[in-house]
């Protein structure tokens, strides 16, 4: 009998604009380190947060041809209307790539409220017949704007078809069991999953990035990536996950 589930093995990492923490910028260390320390022949969805500049019109800074050839992932926002601007490599800092085997069956930017901008990605994928949608984002700093922005989210999926979603990026939620931003009450949907500790860098002492799944998907396991490169190129450690999912609903 055949496996009801597929897998996904997902990265997820803030790279906090090629900046370290004493200030240094090196978009070309950050490109290293991604593609040597940060990614593995087994990465299928790697989703970036910070990896445009702050400012409008936020530009992108990185090598997406280099991380493209050494990773052997697909960059995916190459339609405009996936991208802050002409200049973007991705929607407000969070940028995208996936294994060459999976579809994008659809891609969707949402602006999310705030005085910082801040933005979401949504990802139908398709993989071996199975559908998940990845939501790729970066959450305030405040509590009360996390709320707003994920209350917003929620509404904009209670207009889409439900799939299998799980819900990556730097949340900025520092209690491990969450809060009413990510609660079924603001999101509509009940997104669980374990809070690895990945801030600051050097000592993580904070569960701030987080994979969360709901509808039939399931965060199976998480692990913190470290390494010398890891521990110069941002003040985030990087969060790989494995993800199960169910059959195309």
């Amino acid at each position: 009998m055949s496996d009801p589930r597929t897998a996904l093995s997902c990265i997820s990492w803030n790279i906090h604009r090629g900046r370290d923490e004493d200030g240094a910028v090196d978009p070309a260390r950050t490109v290293t380190v991604l593609c040597d320390e940060v990614c593995s022949a087994e990465t299928e969805l790697l989703i970036l947060q910070e990896a445009d500049e702050e400012c409008p019109p936020h530009r992108g800074f990185l090598n997406i041809q280099r991380i493209e050839a050494e990773t052997g992932l697909r960059y995916i926002h190459t339609e405009t209307h996936s991208r802050w601007g002409q200049d973007s490599h991705g929607f407000l800092g969070v940028v995208c790539f996936v294994h060459p085997s999976i579809k994008v069956e659809a891609i969707r930017v949402l602006d999310l409220p705030g005085h910082c901008h801040r933005g979401a990605v949504l990802l139908d994928l398709v993989k071996d017949g199975h559908f998940l949608r990845a939501i790729g984002t970066h959450l305030s700093l405040s509590q009360a704007l996390r709320i707003v922005q994920m209350r917003t989210l929620g509404q904009h999926l209670f207009r889409l078809p439900n799939l299998p979603a799980i819900l990556c990026g730097d949340l900025n939620e520092w209690r491990p069991w969450g809060g009413l931003a990510l609660s079924r009450r603001v999101l509509g949907a009940d997104f669980q999953g374990p809070a690895p500790r990945t801030f600051p860098v050097r000592r993580p002492l904070l569960p701030l990035d987080r994979f969360l799944s709901a509808g039939g998907a399931h965060i199976e396991k998480t692990m913190v990536l470290d390494g010398p490169g890891i521990r110069m190129a941002s003040d985030h450690r990087p969060l790989a996950a494995r993800v199960t999912f169910d059959v195309a609903r």
